[in-house]
């Protein structure tokens, strides 16, 4: 269930029987023809789906992060690593007042990772706490899924191309693109990245049969559940 359904009453009776929630994190930029929120909208809507059945508390997905290389696109918010790592500092010396306890990070933006790295730093300092950091679309089975379709999935290209992200009356090109150079991409400024970018994607083909995709989103959201429900140490 999501925060936002509820009322700090339902949030304390809740943690009578529970001290599980999920903070869903993502970005805001440039993903070709797709939404600018593509990695917010995943992350929210992967841990919405995955906490649903379980009961669990949504956070509202932190629409922001680390995002750079692709700041000369506009619509693109990219924060300082400080920046976020102070935000996430505060999310959970928060939720951790409340009264939770383990806390599933569900990511939805690659560029996030340092935040994994501070998780492991809060549970050294919060040591009643279990946080867990989750790249949903990159574990085993999701991955599996994404490279049974096609290995060339990635960034702005038909992996992250859902009936969610899309855009009303934005086609895609038709045919795949030829990669760009990643490996110089990595070590331009913002206006040349662009620059060898073209229109945002990463390259292959820009869309796949929502038959395929869902195959993806389906193994994305049981693996995250599988997550929430365990193992966790100290489990009460």
């Amino acid at each position: 269930m999501k925060i936002a359904d509820m009322n700090w009453m339902q949030v304390e009776a809740y943690l009578r029987g529970d001290d599980r929630c999920v903070v869903p994190i993502g970005s805001t930029e440039q993903h070709a023809q797709l939404s600018l929120c593509v990695d917010a909208i995943l992350a929210e809507r992967v841990a919405v789906e995955a906490a649903e059945p379980l009961g669990t508390p949504v956070f509202p997905v932190m629409p922001y992060g680390l995002a750079p290389y692709f700041i000369a696109f506009p619509g693109t918010v990219s924060l300082r690593v400080e920046t976020l790592l102070a935000v996430m500092r505060d999310v959970i010396a928060s939720v951790r007042h409340a009264g939770f306890r383990r806390v599933l990070i569900v990511n939805g933006h690659g560029g996030n990772a340092p935040v994994g790295a501070l998780a492991q730093e809060l549970m050294a300092k919060y040591t009643d706490m279990s946080i867990k950091f989750h790249n949903w679309w990159s574990a085993p089975r999701t991955w599996a899924e994404v490279q049974a379709i096609d290995t060339s999935g990635s960034h702005a290209n038909w992996m992250e191309n859902f009936p969610w992200t899309r855009l009303a009356n934005v086609s895609h090109p038709e045919g795949p693109k030829a990669p760009p150079d990643r490996e110089l991409m990595r070590v331009s400024p913002p206006e040349e990245a662009r620059r060898l970018l073209g229109d945002g994607s990463f390259g292959g083909n820009y869309q796949k049969p929502d038959e395929a995709m869902l195959k993806v989103w389906e193994a994305g959201v049981l693996e995250t559940r599988e997550l929430l429900e365990g193992p966790w140490p100290g489990t009460r």
